[in-house]
């Protein structure tokens, strides 16, 4: 499988900056344009399987595709080559990991599988909304999430009342690329009608959401500033 910077499937929007924006007589401060969020940790909580590969064999069980006796070891085998960077979608990783221990399946029943496996529920953290909103009133705001299961971003944006709140909603399963990665803050900044250089990204994990700096902008880490900071941090200069 090869993953490209600009794949078709990218689940981004270009946008022009929203007439609250231009009422309000929005002038990028510090030359940040526009504002992307990490999902989970730092805007939701989310409670995941403890055991994914269990989670996912219950599922495939479940639609009566036989399981390998073997099936962790394959499970946590690499199965799909891919640049460093890049995302595998979990489905597909499902399948060739069933396939490289001789049990075919077809894709949507690997598909589904994940997506039933990884079904979390959802708690939205406090000040989530209200950062959220802060940074759409002074710019354009984006989602820029890691996520190699299809459909979870956009089910739990509506579990945490989040839908609709983003000009634009970046993931790695729809663009190919995972943080820290510098193609992903480049597909999340056209999303958002700016570059890299533009963009402020507000997240909890240096290691990955942190790669912003790399490419050029500006890293919020809200393990150190709170969310109901965020805005105010965003007002202030680099």
């Amino acid at each position: 499988m090869t993953a490209t910077a600009r794949s078709p499937a990218c689940d981004f929007r270009r946008i022009r900056f929203t007439d609250r924006q231009l009422q309000s007589g929005f002038v990028p401060n510090g030359g940040i344009v526009a504002v992307t969020f990490d999902l989970f940790g730092t805007l939701v909580d989310v409670e995941y399987p403890s055991d994914p590969a269990e989670a996912v064999a219950r599922e495939l069980e479940s639609r009566d595709v036989a399981v390998p006796d073997d099936w962790h070891v394959a499970y946590g085998e690499r199965h799909v080559e891919a640049p460093a960077g890049a995302e595998v979608p979990l489905p597909a990783h499902v399948a060739r990991a069933l396939d490289s221990r001789g049990v075919d399946v077809t894709e949507n029943a690997a598909r589904h599988a994940v997506i039933a496996a990884f079904d979390p529920d959802v708690t939205r953290r406090d000040g989530a909304l209200e950062a959220v909103r802060g940074a759409g009133e002074r710019g354009p705001v984006g989602l820029l999430s890691n996520c190699a299961v299809p459909e979870l971003v956009p089910r739990t944006l509506i579990r945490a009342g989040l839908r609709g709140e983003f000009d634009a909603v970046t993931t790695s399963i729809g663009c190919g690329w995972r943080k820290p990665h510098p193609s992903a803050f480049e597909a999340a900044a056209e999303a958002l009608g700016t570059s890299t250089t533009g963009l402020v990204h507000v997240g909890d994990d240096p290691e990955t959401d942190g790669g912003i700096v790399a490419a050029g902008g500006r890293f919020v880490d809200v393990t150190e500033t709170p969310l109901s900071e965020v805005v105010a941090e965003l007002e202030a200069e680099p």
